[in-house]
């Protein structure tokens, strides 16, 4: 699977998890030159509390469009340091 924004490859990996139809990659496999830390948190009642990066690619900014579980609910504990994409990031096989 590979998640991509502004034609860049921000994430690739064959570990990817499946929750919620939202593909969670493994944190290693992110291009962390891509990510731009973010103060937004949200809180979900069974996976616990998301925190979140925006991406800068080539002087552009796709604010919190990306987010992770650091610390989640035992019931979501497949998803601890993965990142999950969204707003306009294409997720691809």
């Amino acid at each position: 699977m590979k998640a991509i924004w502004n034609g860049k490859v921000i994430a690739e990996s064959d570990d990817t998890v499946v929750v919620e139809g939202n593909h969670y990659f493994p944190l290693e496999s992110a291009d962390r030159a891509y990510l731009v830390d973010s103060e937004t948190t949200t809180h979900c009642p069974w996976k616990g509390t998301a925190s979140y990066y925006s991406l800068s690619v080539d002087g552009e900014t796709n604010p919190d469009a990306v987010w992770c579980y650091a610390d989640p609910k035992p019931e979501a504990d497949e998803i601890r340091g993965r990142l999950a994409f969204w707003r306009g990031v294409e997720v691809t096989g």
